[in-house]
């Protein structure tokens, strides 16, 4: 990204590996897509996503519902 991409308002998604508690940014972005709504997630704002699914959330209540969704198919 260059310096006037910033400028005028261009994003970009990130491409994240999700960590236990932390994460490895892989692609440099400004968002991620939630797995369960499909909206973006500024980087900055990111602080719920599943390891094992590799997967990122926009709320709490999001990840607890991802979650109930994917231990009921089991």
């Amino acid at each position: 990204m260059n310096r006037f991409e910033k400028l005028l308002g261009n994003k970009n998604q990130a491409d994240i590996e999700y960590l236990d508690g932390d994460y490895n940014l892989l692609v440099p972005g400004d968002y991620v897509i939630c797995g369960m709504s499909r909206a973006e997630i500024p980087l900055e704002n990111l602080k719920y996503w599943n390891v094992e699914r590799q997967e990122p959330y926009a709320t709490a209540q999001l990840a607890i519902e991802a979650e109930k969704k994917y231990r009921d198919k089991k």
